[in-house]
């Protein structure tokens, strides 16, 4: 027969046969079925008998009936007379039918459901009622009540309680007894337009025998939890989570349905389910693809144990499925167990004491079963019973010898609860797995599992989704198709892998075609699958006519000791006409106590211990462990009690570590390698003391890094500070940071003293107190620094206290609540009592004070993230920041010097083929473990495996000690690898002149039995004279650090502390202590370990507690930070970004794509024969990431780094590489230390494998033997390929103190000069796990991800439903936490429960930051340096960049007369008109422009001169704190300016209207129309025509008016580009104070400036004016200003006002205004400058008396040196304005502002000015601050060509060019390049005036710059203009620029000019060009050639400007 079966096809007849001849031998009572081979055969393929049946058949087998004798004729009641008997119609005459009510409203009554009855005489239709759903099967068919309540939906008759009665009233006429299975048979249901349509079909379960497809519908009512009868078995407790509240993805209530399809199979009904996923691509969904291995697809046979020969080669291995129980217990939500606080979990019903749960079915009554005496005693077990399917008979007797579990229960019923999204979809609704299907299912899984293995019930959920999409995956992946983006672009929901842990492979799955599995078939295929693996699995089927029976069989069985060697028994009762129940028995020893103890939460548990230590029932184990050894183990230690004049025998210090670990491995039985080779003289050791006096005793290797401040944590701390600028710049006005000015923090964490402490010590080293200004530098101690640390204990409560009331109270600080390893109380505080401990964070952190405060900020931080990502988080996934990536294919992105090595890359050393994994299991000690734990059942595990493992330490140390004689051969007694960590604890230190040595960290929870491991290492320590030779630390949270005097001198000399009284108080300062750390408690709290550590022994943590934070916590510890040097460049090894497990990512990170080779396979090892080196043996090999970097080169061979030969390793520790006494499917045995191993792990290379051929086929899974790389490849000598060892040459390597020295080190043949912590330091540690927790953690999930991914992320969180999808490989950390968002929801005592809001879909904190990072990477230095950062960027917020520039062009000669007395408060006009106009330009900014000539003035032309478009960059600024009467941009949110900037949320926007408005001017030639947009709440500033509203006039006061909070004068700000960047918050500037303020802004900006400033009011200019400069917008608001003065004294002439009145001023101010200062004189002090708001010196402007005598006034620009020279002590000047100044618009009539001008238009403006006698006035007392802004402004034009947008590069003699001739033109405005060119070209132009100050430039009418070398004399033409005197002046040059009619022949003729001087004449066009020549008579003085005229390089219709040069003659 063999394998001529394997054909896919064949095997798919074999099952349809098997089942044709099971059903008919179990249908038929005579009937010998044919034979199924014969059937296969011999007969053609006909229709099976049972789909010939037909659907009435069906229905008319009746649930009870077993025989088959016709139905009783049934004879109706006549209904009452004058009744309506129509068919269809009720008896009061109602239309009942479902197509007259499809679309009438119908009212039904909460807890009812409409349902469609099916009338015999009406087959066409259905008939519509309303039943109470109680009376109705859920989707599975079970839970209806008998008995019926229905209402009439015709006439509305209520109550019937009989559905005979109800049958009659509603005319059905049966000839049949009335039953309601029959006859109620659809669901009904409102479709989306909401007519009534029928849906899916009632699951009456017994009676339907064709098993139809079920699946919940969205009902029209539901019940509530008070609305469900007492007695309802089974339901989904509403207490529970499982009745997922709104928003949950499942819908546990919904009413069951049958679909109508009754041939179709969609469901696991079928014999035998495949774990095997068929390929997505195949042609027929749900077939499994003919390449999967069906040769074994009958029952499997009893040698595969479960498994196909095929599994093992590529699948996991048997161990990865042996897992202890876990308590991850998936309750109705199929969530992991969890119990808290010692209450047990509300999720899964309690386990040993549930007969009380809500899950516990009522038993029927007067069935029990009696449990035997004794039992206990005589089965030495406790049995564990699952409840699975039906009632569980009630238990008598000695109910404490069983436990009861709910786990199985919870998990079928989860698996059958469809989320809601399957409900509706497709033509039918899917159906979840059958009842029978799941205990098929749980028999095959139980199969399965090892004799070890403890069943996990996440795998068995793992396998019913997998068969339920197996099933459906066509109708799921249809439904998948459109989901993408809720499902991050990845298809969850289909899993395409081919194995699951727990299932075989060789189990097919049916095609579509085949029948249902049917309760009948059901015993006898169980029975058939248990039977592969012998006694292991009984099945209890036959003849079982109830689970009482099974039970009482399954005792009484159990008693006899006919159960000795199964592990379950399955009991499963199938009673015709009653639904299957079942239950499964656990009778293995191991299992039955792994899952007894997984019961107790872990506080129970660890009461458990410390009830069995104290009350002495543990004694008996110590007592039987210590008679263990050849004599008593006290009585040995007494012996050997210390001589110290005896010489302890150091023997064979000589001898190779290599040979001793040889001897060690292979010779166990040679009694003296004990003492001979692993001996160590105890008087050697020098006592701390000793070595301190020492001079020689330092070593120069020895250095402590921690402190350091590495690259990645300052890219973290940068990404923290941007997510919290980006909530502060969010529009949610969430956080305004702009308000803050400081920094204050308080950092919570866990209740451990040594975390407090290790917090406190980062917090003193790191300056951050220093920086925030909290501690002068001096007085900084650690003792101050506690101040910002809290432990959340009871004292927490006070201070966070404190800390709200003072953040009520400073509102001006940003505090920052830094929650750290955030994951450790996560409980919510009602569910704790105030003494436990818990619930304190929420109760601190969530309370509303802390919450509600808008200068709170919480930044929770931990490893371990995945409890705060549920549904209810508090966190909003945007304020997530995960710890990046610090390497990317290799490269290292933060030129770090270290690289982290955590949980991913250590599970990787267990798949990289190196010489012994870091991570590994020691399987003696289990093997001893086991042994004890079958010899004491009642004992706890922990107790045992803890009493196992001292007892081994206590072994090797007298066995490494040399104290014991050799003839007890204590080696056999201990472990190898024990042995091997404590001859490395006691000889580390003699290899380090200063006595460096390592630490062993022993980790054990609880903390009863880590004091008694303490006292017990203690003792034998003492004994064995050891003190002084390692220290042993209990490490207990509660308790701070004691470690004894001599090694605190011995660390104080090492870190050279100089005070008396310190003590170490955290690990880290343990650095290189040979000590041995016990580290109890729970969980670790935050502990950092030092780089010393050297191993983690894990060997007793608890493998109960199977949540993914709980694994990675523990395994948390052994995260480590290694040098990156120790890692070759290009070997991608474990720590490359593969898979990562812990926190930070999975696989890929969140800035980098996935990258690298597939993680599972290692790739192929090319390994060179090297000998073994020292110290890098198999103790502690640094795999594949600490290797030498061999040498690839180009050609593809390998330059091997030949170690020190074997004469060097002296008294190193050399560990065996295969420590284990049997070979583990893990650990193949490696041959010898003379064969080749490889020395890294290298991408293939196909030209080395021939070398290593044999021994990588000999080894499957070859070892690396690894070395350290200790110096780059330049520096170390490379000898050829070698194909045999040979000594190697001397090797070299630079000694430096910042790499760590290794076994490279030419000191390395000296024991005592080699340092082996400085060897560690590169090296992670090694990890020592548990069996079953090894055989998880190293397991892969079908997903290729660690198995321990997939299990329940946290304790208190449960997953939201069964039916989600696997984590996948290629998320991110982001896409991790979206997942984990979606799937998971927090238990009720979770803190975030609580978190919900109705009607919204998220609650987030806007002020909460989650930063999460794997454990050890540095998380606490980052967050550090963020809080500086954030300090030094609030105080950059409150700090502008002011222009900070001294005046210029002052002359020392400056005459030293006062004019007005230095207190004056307000110039006289009539001394102002006697002070001489100063025509220097002083203001810095105009240092590269021309200066106006000045008599009397002498300038210096000195240096460069500075081109202007640099000048703007390279201006000299000033760190300046805003005062708080600055000027804000849009950046700034306080609460005051909310309001007026009209963005306060409470209000609606501000509303503002366009108003059109035209005036008239002569020098525009036309009517020019303004817009202005005015806000609703600004226009009380303005008046309009009645009833039209036409804007008329700006209001403008009187003169008399004045008001303590308002400013008279208008203040415009023309501003371009500059929306977002502009000082136009003027709120605080003013005090408060009612101002109007105008933007002027260009037409096309209008929009995005109403945007960013929508309450301030817009004036906009004409379009004409968007490519204009700044004089044109100043033009229109000076002439717009006068034409509203005139418009306003005409309205007030209107009114009877005198026309004077009216207040002549406006402000012209600049958009980087940002802060005022007046000078004050002090008697003492002189001049003090300090800050003042623009209110108090507007208004005190305003208040001049005279002030309208002045047409323009300014003030001056700030300065850090105050005013230049002499004129600091006079308070009012004339000269040249810039910037803010107060324009008087009557006065100043007949003076414009130059509309044309970019540049200087305030320099042309104030020189016309003053020439036409108008006084201008300067207020010195006053300043202005200039802030520094880059972005825009009207100085920011781009010269660029007109054929592209792009800015090119055009010099400035490409701005003119030739009239008419062919040239670039340029999309520039005509005046700026004409502007342009004159400032750049003035040499060629105007020669005769460069740096000539005494003969300058005639200019007439008005300034234009000329460069920085030419000076220019400005005249007006003007009569009766001011100008100075010109007798005796020689001009160098003549500048006419658009000369008018006042520039006459006889004016210019005044002027005397130098030979050769230059003319330049500007005109519009070349005819008024010429006019102008002709009438000012230029042809008689100057020569001009046609070559001289030129036009700007502008096109015709951009309208040129013309000029014309000539020379003097």
């Amino acid at each position: 027969m063999g394998n001529s079966y394997a054909g896919q096809l064949r095997t798919t007849r074999f099952e349809e046969v098997l089942h044709n001849s099971i059903e008919a031998s179990l249908r038929s009572n005579t009937v010998v079925p044919r034979p199924v081979f014969s059937q296969l055969y011999l007969e053609t393929e006909q229709p099976l008998a049972h789909d010939g049946r037909t659907e009435n058949d069906d229905e008319d087998e009746e649930v009870g009936s077993e025989s088959n004798s016709p139905p009783l004729p049934y004879q109706m009641k006549p209904p009452p007379e004058g009744c309506c008997t129509i068919d269809g119609f009720c008896q009061a005459g109602r239309d009942l039918r479902l197509s007259s009510l499809g679309s009438d409203p119908s009212d039904v009554p909460p807890g009812f459901m409409l349902v469609g009855v099916k009338s015999p005489s009406l087959p066409e239709t259905l008939l519509v009622c309303a039943v109470d759903r109680r009376f109705l099967p859920d989707e599975r068919g079970h839970n209806a009540l008998l008995g019926f309540l229905g209402n009439c939906m015709g006439c509305g008759e209520k109550g019937f309680r009989y559905f005979t009665e109800f049958s009659h009233h509603i005319n059905l006429k049966l000839s049949t007894q009335p039953k309601k299975q029959k006859h109620l048979k659809y669901h009904l249901y409102r479709n989306n337009q909401g007519v009534l349509v029928k849906g899916a079909a009632i699951c009456w379960r017994g009676h339907d025998g064709r098993m139809r497809q079920m699946g919940p519908s969205l009902s029209e009512g539901h019940v509530t939890s008070d609305e469900q009868p007492p007695n309802m078995a089974l339901t989904h407790p509403t207490h529970t989570p499982a009745s997922y509240t709104a928003g949950s993805n499942v819908d546990p209530i919904a009413p069951p349905q049958i679909a109508d399809v009754p041939h179709s199979l969609t469901n696991g009904n079928h014999v035998v389910p495949s774990i095997t996923q068929p390929p997505l691509n195949q042609s027929r969904p749900g077939r499994p693809s003919a390449k999967g291995s069906h040769a074994n697809a009958g029952p499997p046979k009893k040698r595969h144990k479960g498994w196909s020969p095929e599994s093992s080669a590529n699948n996991l291995p048997e161990s990865a499925a042996k897992t202890p129980p876990s308590s991850s217990v998936l309750s109705t939500l199929s969530m992991s167990s969890v119990f808290t606080n010692g209450a047990r979990s509300e999720t899964a019903a309690p386990l040993s004491s549930l007969q009380g749960s809500s899950l516990t079915p009522l038993s029927p009554p007067g069935l029990s079963v009696t449990i035997p005496d004794q039992l206990l005693h005589t089965c030495r077990l406790q049995p564990v019973i699952f409840k699975g399917h039906g009632p569980l008979p009630q238990l008598t007797g000695n109910a404490n010898e069983v436990l009861l579990s709910s786990l199985l229960q919870s998990c079928y019923l989860s698996s059958q609860t469809l989320p809601r999204v399957y409900q509706h979809y497709g033509p039918s609704p899917i159906q979840p797995l059958s009842t029978e299907m799941q205990i098929l299912l749980t028999v095959y899984y139980l199969v399965q599992l090892g004799p070890d293995q403890v069943p996990l019930i996440e795998d068995l959920e793992q396998i019913f989704m997998r068969s339920w999409r197996e099933s459906h995956l066509s109708e799921i992946r249809q439904y998948q198709q459109p989901q993408t983006a809720a499902s991050q672009g990845r298809h969850y929901g289909i899993e395409t892998t081919s194995t699951l842990p727990g299932l075989p492979l060789h189990l097919s799955l049916p095609p579509q075609s085949q029948q249902p599995l049917t309760p009948s078939q059901l015993p006898w295929l169980a029975q058939l699958a248990a039977s592969s693996c012998g006694e292991g699995v009984v099945v209890l089927g036959e003849k079982i006519g109830s689970l009482a029976q099974g039970l009482q069989q399954m005792f009484s069985r159990l008693m006899e000791g006919r159960l000795e060697n199964t592990n379950y028994v399955v009991i499963i009762v199938t009673t015709p006409g009653q639904e299957t129940q079942s239950c499964v028995v656990v009778t293995g020893k191991h299992q039955c106590r792994a899952l007894a103890e997984s019961m107790y939460s872990p506080k129970e548990g660890l009461k458990e211990i410390n009830y069995q230590l104290s009350t002495g029932v543990a004694q008996e184990l110590i007592h039987y462990c210590n008679s263990q050894q050849d004599g008593d183990l006290d009585s040995l230690l007494d012996s050997a009690t210390v001589d110290s004049s005896e010489p302890s025998p150091l023997s064979s210090s000589q001898e190779s570590a290599e040979e001793r670990s040889l001897k060690t491995t292979h010779s166990p039985k040679d009694t003296n390698s004990p003492k001979d080779s692993q001996t160590q003289c105890s008087k050697d050791l020098l006592s701390p003391k000793d070595r301190a006096s020492s001079p020689k005793d330092t070593c120069s290797e020895y250095s402590v890094e921690w402190r350091e401040v590495r690259p990645i944590q300052l890219a973290v701390a940068r990404k923290l500070l941007s997510h919290v600028c980006a909530i502060a710049d969010s529009s949610t006005q969430n956080l305004d940071l702009g308000s803050f000015d400081r920094v204050s923090f308080l950092i919570l964490v866990p209740s451990s003293e040594v975390t407090f402490q290790q917090t406190v010590l980062h917090l003193w080293n790191s300056g951050v107190l220093q920086e925030l200004g909290g501690l002068d530098q001096e007085c900084v101690s650690q003792r101050e620094a506690e101040r910002f640390v809290v432990k959340m204990d009871q004292s927490a409560q006070a201070r966070i206290d404190s800390l709200t009331q003072e953040a009520q109270s400073n509102s001006y600080t940003l505090y920052i609540l830094v929650h750290d390893h955030a994951h450790c109380d996560i409980n919510g505080a009602s569910h704790n009592s105030s003494d436990s401990g818990l619930g304190l964070v929420d109760q601190l952190l969530n309370s509303r004070q802390v919450r509600d405060a808008p200068n709170i900020l919480i930044l929770h931080v931990t490893s371990f993230p995945f409890a705060l990502q549920t549904q209810y988080t508090r966190i909003s996934p945007y304020n997530e920041i995960h710890w990046p990536s610090a390497f990317s294919n290799d490269v290292d992105l933060y030129h770090e010097k270290t690289r982290y090595f955590g949980v991913s890359e250590l599970l990787e050393s267990t798949r990289s083929g190196s010489s012994l994994p870091l991570m590994r299991h020691d399987s003696s000690f289990e093997s001893m473990a086991s042994a004890l734990e079958e010899r004491f059942p009642k004992l706890h595990s922990a107790v045992i495996r803890t009493t196992v493992l001292i007892q081994h330490y206590c072994i090797a140390l007298m066995a490494a000690s040399g104290r014991i004689d050799s003839s007890h051969n204590l080696h056999k007694h201990t472990s190898v690898e024990t042995l091997e960590i404590v001859q490395s604890l006691l000889t580390a230190s003699q290899q380090c002149p200063a006595h460096h040595g390592h630490m062993v960290l022993l980790r054990i929870p609880s903390l009863a039995l880590a004091a008694w491991a303490h006292r017990r290492l203690s003792r034998v320590r003492r004994q064995l004279g050891l003190e002084e030779s390692f220290e042993i630390i209990l490490g207990n949270p509660n308790q701070a650090l004691n470690i004894g005097q001599s090694f605190t001198d011995q660390i104080k000399t090492w870190l050279k502390i100089q005070n008396a009284d310190w003590v170490p108080q955290t690990y880290l300062e343990l650095e290189a202590l040979p000590c041995i750390l016990i580290l109890s408690g729970t969980e670790p709290l935050g502990e950092s370990l030092p780089r010393s550590l050297k191993y983690c022994d894990l060997r007793v943590i608890s493998c109960s507690y199977l949540q993914r934070t709980t694994l990675e916590q523990e395994l948390g510890l052994a995260a480590y930070l290694v040098r990156a040097e120790s890692r070759p460049p290009h070997n991608p090894g474990p720590g490359s970004d593969l898979l990562e497990s812990d926190a930070e990512k999975l696989s890929s990170t969140d800035n980098e794509e996935e990258e690298g080779q597939e993680n599972g396979d290692s790739p192929v090892s090319c390994s060179q024969q090297v000998q073994s080196c020292p110290d890098s043996g198999a103790l502690d090999p640094f795999p594949a990431q600490s290797t030498t970097s061999p040498n690839v080169s180009q050609k593809g061979t390998m330059d091997v780094i030949q170690p020190p030969s074997q004469s060097q390793t002296q008294l190193q520790p050399q560990p065996p590489s295969f420590s284990y006494p049997k070979a583990t499917i893990h650990q193949p045995q490696v041959l010898s230390y003379s064969q080749a191993q490889p020395i890294s792990q290298l991408q293939p290379q196909p030209q080395i494998q021939s070398q290593n051929q044999s021994l990588s086929q000999t080894n499957s899974k070859t070892y690396t033997q690894t070395l350290p790389l200790h110096q780059s490849l330049s520096q170390m000598q490379i000898p050829p390929p070698q194909t045999q060892p040979h000594p190697p040459a001397q090797s070299h390597r630079q000694h430096s103190k910042s790499t760590s020295s290794g076994s490279l080190s030419p000191r390395a043949s000296s024991p005592q000069q080699s340092c082996s912590w400085a060897r560690g330091v590169s090296r992670p540690p090694s990890v020592l796990l548990p069996r079953a927790l090894y055989d998880i953690i190293t397991a892969s999930d079908s997903s290729g991800l660690p198995r321990c991914t997939s299990f329940l992320p946290h304790m208190s969180v449960a997953w939201a439903s069964s039916f989600r999808p696997l984590l996948s490989k290629m998320m991110t950390c982001t896409e991790q936490s979206l997942y984990y968002r979606q799937w998971t929801v927090p238990r009720s005592y979770h803190m975030d429960s609580s978190n919900r809001t109705e009607g919204r879909s998220d609650n987030f904190h806007p002020r909460r930051l989650l930063l999460s990072g794997p454990p050890q990477v540095g998380k606490t230095g980052a967050y550090l340096h963020f809080l500086g950062i954030l300090s030094r960027m609030l105080i950059r917020l409150m700090e502008v960049d002011i222009y900070d520039e001294e005046d210029i062009n002052y002359s020392a000669q400056a005459e030293g007369v006062l004019y007005h007395p230095p207190n004056a408060s307000w110039p006289n006009p009539d001394i102002m008109g006697t002070m001489p106009f100063d025509y220097t330009i002083h203001d810095p900014k105009y240092d590269d422009i021309s200066s106006v000539y000045c008599p009397g003035f002498t300038p210096s032309f000195e240096g460069n001169p500075v081109r202007q478009e640099d000048v703007y960059l390279r201006r000299r600024t000033s760190r300046i704190k805003l005062s708080k009467y600055a000027a804000y941009n849009t950046y700034h949110h306080c609460e005051q300016c909310h309001q007026y900037l009209g963005f306060n949320p409470r209000y609606q926007m501000y509303e503002s209207t366009l108003h059109a408005f035209t005036f008239t001017h002569l020098l525009l030639g036309e009517e020019i129309q303004l817009y202005f947009i005015i806000p609703k709440s600004k226009e009380h500033y303005f008046s309009f025509s009645q009833p039209s509203g036409q804007l008329e006039s700006m209001r403008l006061p009187l003169t008399s008016d004045w008001s303590p909070d308002c400013i008279k004068s208008p203040i415009f700000t023309p501003t371009t580009g500059r929306h977002e960047h502009g000082l136009f918050n003027l709120y605080h500037a003013m005090d408060g104070a009612s101002h109007l303020h105008i933007l002027v802004v260009k037409e096309y900006e209008m929009a995005v400036y109403k945007k960013y400033w929508p309450n301030h009011i817009m004036l906009v200019l004409p379009t004409v004016f968007n490519g204009a400069g700044i004089g044109a917008a100043h033009f229109l608001i000076k002439e717009l200003s006068y034409h509203n003065l005139e418009l306003e004294r005409s309205r007030r002439l209107e009114g009877g006002a005198p026309t004077g009145d009216v207040w002549p001023f406006i402000i012209l101010a600049d958009d980087s205004c940002v802060m005022w200062n007046t000078v004050e004189l002090d008697a003492r002090n002189g001049s003090v400058e300090h800050a003042v708001s623009l209110k108090q010196i507007l208004q005190h402007m305003e208040a001049c008396p005279d002030l309208a005598h002045y047409g323009l006034c300014g003030i001056r620009k700030w300065s850090s040196r105050g005013q230049t020279g002499n004129k600091q002590r006079e308070p009012f000047s004339r000269g040249h304005l810039h910037d803010f100044l107060l324009l008087n618009v009557d006065r100043s009539q007949n003076v414009q502002y130059d509309q044309n001008r970019f540049t200087c238009h305030d320099v042309d403006f104030t020189l016309r000015l003053h020439s036409a006698g108008l006084l201008v006035c300067r207020f010195n007392s006053f300043s202005v601050m200039k802030k520094q802004i880059a972005i825009g402004g009207y100085r920011t034009f781009i010269i660029k060509t007109k054929t592209t947008d792009v800015p090119t590069s055009v010099g400035p003699s490409q701005y003119i060019c030739a009239p008419d001739s062919k040239h670039l033109f340029l999309a520039t405005p005509a005046q700026l390049l004409l502007e342009k060119y004159l400032q750049h070209t003035r040499q060629k132009l105007f020669p005769l005036s460069t740096k000539n100050y005494t003969h300058p430039v005639l200019s007439v009418d008005c300034y234009l710059n000329l460069g920085p070398e030419v000076t220019v004399c400005f005249l007006s033409s003007r009569p009766h203009s001011v100008n100075i005197s010109t007798t005796g002046l020689l001009f160098s040059g003549l500048l006419l620029c658009f000369a008018d009619s006042f520039v006459t022949p006889g004016f210019l003729k005044k002027f005397t000019f130098l030979k050769g001087a230059t003319l330049c004449v500007i005109s519009a066009d070349r005819s008024s060009l010429r006019q102008t020549v002709g009438r000012l008579e230029l042809e008689e003085e100057w020569r001009f050639r046609l070559s001289d005229e030129f036009q700007t390089a502008n096109a015709k219709e951009d309208r040129p400007l013309f000029f014309l040069t000539g020379k003097h003659i």
